[in-house]
């Protein structure tokens, strides 16, 4: 591994409970490299986070260590895992946060143990940590823990057909308002009528494309069709969310 670390969490800046994460990391590893991802998913919004590592932990290099813990049900029987993928080694609750990952590569994963005198609400600090740490320094996954074979998987929405229109759906609604949909540019047929909310949205290629306060698709970053209101929120315009239906058809 290469000793860097990434961190997901819902923590916030306020509270210093991204600071005592970092501090136990580096307690157990001095010379690890920590890279914020973000502290800032809303609390305990397990879809959220799973799409952000879902996108970001191929931007790091191959023995990276991703700590991604939005944790609602911390301190409860559900499961905390060590897990590798793709060249890259993971830690986060069993809850559905790692269902991109799996979707993308094969992914081997282990029950990691609470170790004596862990808090029962802080395993971000107490078992997270110190297992990603290990990990960052090389350790195997499979001498933190028992083996999981039955993680714990978010159903992915898939587009569906009715007639000439396909369905497709917003997967994450971004600081922005920017409704990212699982509509990718294949397919759009060549001239699409999109539809957002019931309005028709232009395709374009970019925000600069259209006036300040128009709703404009584009193809994102992330490779798929996004929604978003130049100078604006398309999120409020179009009063739509993560699991709200986007219509396209020729």
């Amino acid at each position: 591994m290469n000793g860097i670390v990434t961190l997901l969490t819902d923590y916030g800046t306020a509270d210093g409970y991204a600071g005592e994460v970092k501090g136990a990391l580096l307690r157990a590893a001095p010379g690890l490299t920590l890279v914020d991802i973000t502290h800032d998913i809303a609390p305990g919004d397990v879809a959220a986070a799973a799409w952000v590592l879902g996108r970001t932990w191929r931007s790091f290099p191959e023995g990276t260590t991703h700590f991604a813990v939005v944790d609602p049900g911390v301190g409860t029987a559900r499961r905390a895992l060590g897990a590798v993928a793709g060249g890259h080694a993971f830690v986060a609750p069993d809850n559905g946060l790692l269902s991109l990952v799996a979707g993308a590569a094969a992914l081997e994963a282990v029950e990691l143990g609470p170790p004596e005198g862990a808090s029962a609400t802080f395993h971000g600090r107490d078992v997270f940590a110190p297992a990603a740490a290990r990990l960052a320094l090389g350790a195997p996954h499979q001498i933190l823990g028992r083996p999981v074979s039955d993680l714990v998987l978010m159903a992915r929405p898939v587009l569906r057909r009715e007639g000439k229109k396909l369905i497709g759906c917003v997967m994450h609604v971004d600081r922005f308002g920017t409704l990212v949909t699982n509509l990718a540019p294949g397919d759009l047929p060549r001239t699409p009528r999109i539809q957002a909310g019931g309005r028709d949205v232009p395709l374009r290629m970019t925000f600069g494309d259209v006036p300040a306060g128009t709703l404009v698709a584009f193809v994102g970053s992330a490779g798929t069709l996004e929604i978003a209101v130049r100078d604006g929120r398309a999120d409020v315009q179009l009063g739509l969310g993560r699991g709200d239906e986007i219509t396209v058809e020729s």
